[in-house]
């Protein structure tokens, strides 16, 4: 097979990503010419032991020194073992395993070194897709919202809808699908709407000793402490205006509100911080979304799901409701932007970063 990159006509790309959650490495192919979703390939999922989550959660926050070095080397190891197995792909989006993010000081750290995983798959590599972003004083994230449009255009969508992401951190973009590209002005809007999975994770591992709430189960038999949730809520970050992005350990003080709080009662006021910041962030749409499509872990939380139909004003649905993949929605999506990124098209926006002109990122090792 040619490891030339193919300049027109659909490619099928590889995409993995390994996200603030920790807990694995997904992969997915998507046909694609860098606009139109043509069709959705194979995917696959690697979870990480816990002792490798333990090297990555080392390297959480650090920006230089041995745990960076440690888990960059595992990232690339776990990566290379993940995607071995994908066949007749042409090109692969690897986004590496974010450690530390500050776009206010210009500066994201994302490990993995992309020209080394190229020769370990003898496959073309794009990688590094959040620096020139970050560089051009955009937030560097989210960037799926380019592919959450394709997505829009490939189930049909023609009123406006979001596509909320519930990973380590929430994040939300807000689709208009009357618009012909995602770069037009007004068709996206995208930003993080606050934590997640992340601290809710982090409190069950300290103190029950497992990696999550599975099916929201603790969080089911417990009560969210409402003074708890308005001292959450009062953070500056909810009143600043999108695009905004955070790092996976900016509420870290979370966990002190709870502190005092029994496990149940605990998990649950921390779902009801999630739920809070989605429905505070929901505010920011230019118009009312006709429904709210969800991906990533939080999909799976009864009770988080719960909370935002009730607060919501439209109906709210796991993504596979419109036949997409909520496991794998951000690994397709560096599929489709490692496309965008070897034919020149932009990758992120004013409306989805803030950056202040369109940026194509990405960094193209070829083995």
């Amino acid at each position: 097979m040619s490891r030339a990159i193919r300049e027109d006509g659909p490619i099928r790309a590889l995409g993995a990503m390994s996200g603030t959650s920790l807990d694995g490495v997904d992969a997915a192919v998507v046909q694609t010419d860098g606009s139109r979703i043509f069709e959705f390939g194979p995917s696959g999922y690697q979870g990480y032991t816990p002792e490798q989550r333990e090297v990555l959660r080392a390297g959480l926050g650090q920006w230089t020194g041995d745990a960076v070095d440690a888990a960059a080397e595992l990232v690339i190891q776990a990566h290379a073992k993940a995607l071995s197995g994908f066949k007749e792909v042409e090109l692969v989006g690897f986004h590496g395993q974010t450690l530390a993010h500050d776009p206010q000081r210009r500066r994201t750290l994302q490990v993995g070194n992309g020209a080394e995983l190229a020769q370990a798959l003898n496959r073309p590599v794009v990688w590094d897709f959040r620096s020139d972003d970050v560089a051009m004083g955009g937030e560097g994230a989210p960037l799926a919202p380019f592919f959450h449009f394709a997505c829009a255009k490939w189930i049909g969508a023609e009123a406006p809808l979001c596509f909320l992401n519930l990973g380590g951190v929430g994040n939300l973009t807000y689709v208009d699908p009357s618009f012909d590209k995602p770069e037009q002005s007004g068709a996206l809007l995208a930003f993080d709407t606050g934590p997640a999975n992340a601290p809710i994770n982090d409190l069950v591992q300290a103190r029950l000793g497992l990696p999550m709430d599975k099916d929201g189960a603790i969080a089911a038999g417990g009560e969210v402490e409402t003074g708890a949730l308005e001292l959450f809520l009062a953070e500056p970050y909810f009143s600043r205006m999108p695009p905004k992005s955070l790092d996976r350990n900016d509420f870290a003080e979370m966990i002190g509100l709870v502190a005092e709080l029994g496990d149940a009662d605990a998990v649950a006021t921390l779902t009801g911080m999630c739920a809070a910041g989605v429905v505070q962030g929901m505010e920011h749409c230019p118009k009312p979304p006709t429904r709210v499509l969800v991906t990533g872990g939080g999909r799976h939380n009864p009770v988080l799901m719960e909370m935002l139909r009730v607060s919501l004003d439209c109906p709210v649905e796991p993504v596979e409701a419109v036949g997409l993949d909520g496991d794998m929605l951000e690994a397709q999506a560096f599929a489709y932007l490692a496309v965008r990124v070897t034919r020149g098209m932009p990758t992120s926006c004013p409306g989805t970063t803030g950056v202040g002109a369109l940026v194509g990122g990405g960094i193209v090792s070829v083995p």
